[in-house]
């Protein structure tokens, strides 16, 4: 009996040796399920990498002699700009004179009270009576001289300031030139694509009344707000930023 068994467990575990046949005779083999390949934890995934090939020299869109002339155009008009090839300017936005009647108005103020005591300087002598080196004329025109130039300085700085701070529309971008100060500009440009909310504000009774207010623009993912202030009819501005936003995300011509 251990010598069946032994040569049983012998035949049965050399698998390419037949354990019997069928009826036709054929043989029949006893082949235990192959398994599997265990897969180990710490075997990373394989990942695929998908190169793609970039064209030197890609594809020129064509662009329409009626954009082309556009740009030209706003080219020639607004030199300062950096447009791209396709660009050009559907608005340019600049601020109400409004801003400047305080500044113009104190500014000229001040240069008449300075020039009217240098006229009447003799009178203002007699009343006051003053004596000395102030009583002539000589000694207190300079001084009031030198005012006066320095508050026409003045108000040429904040007219400089005031009326270099633009808001430019174009077909792809908004374009704002900002003037901080006489040697001080920076420019800021923002896609259309990228613009979430554009709104306008109108607060009292003389912003209703001349027609100005403030423009507010934000973008997406990005907790700046970008205003512009002393804006001539800016509901109508609004409106046509509005409606250029809108062409351009939906694939649109951008019109004037």
């Amino acid at each position: 009996m251990k010598s069946d068994e032994s040569t049983t467990d012998t035949a049965s575990e050399n698998y390419d040796q037949p354990v019997a046949y069928d009826a036709q005779g054929h043989p029949l083999y006893a082949h235990p399920p192959v398994a599997p390949a265990p897969t180990t934890l710490s075997q990373p995934a394989v990942e695929q990498v998908v190169h793609v090939v970039r064209s030197i020299d890609p594809i020129k869109q064509e662009v329409s002699d009626d954009v082309k002339k556009r740009h030209d155009r706003s080219s020639r008009l607004y030199p300062a700009l950096n447009l791209s090839e396709n660009e050009y300017v559907i608005s340019a936005v600049r601020r109400h004179p409004i801003g400047l009647i305080v500044p113009i108005i104190v500014g000229v103020l001040l240069i008449t009270i300075a020039l009217t005591i240098l006229s009447n300087y003799p009178a203002i002598v007699d009343v006051l009576k003053i004596e000395g080196n102030l009583a002539e004329t000589s000694v207190i025109a300079i001084p009031l001289l030198v005012f006066s130039a320095l508050v026409a300085l003045g108000m040429f700085v904040v007219y400089y300031v005031y009326v270099n701070n633009r808001f430019y529309l174009t077909n792809e971008s908004v374009i704002q030139e900002i003037q901080l100060s006489l040697f001080s500009q920076h420019e800021q440009t923002i896609s259309l694509g990228n613009i979430e909310d554009v709104s306008y504000f109108q607060e009292g009774v003389l912003q209703q009344l001349i027609n100005y207010g403030s423009i507010r623009l934000s973008t997406q993912g990005d907790e700046n707000t970008y205003r512009f202030t002393y804006v001539s009819n800016p509901r109508q501005r609004i409106a046509t930023l509005n409606n250029a936003v809108e062409a351009f995300k939906n694939g649109r011509p951008v019109e004037d």
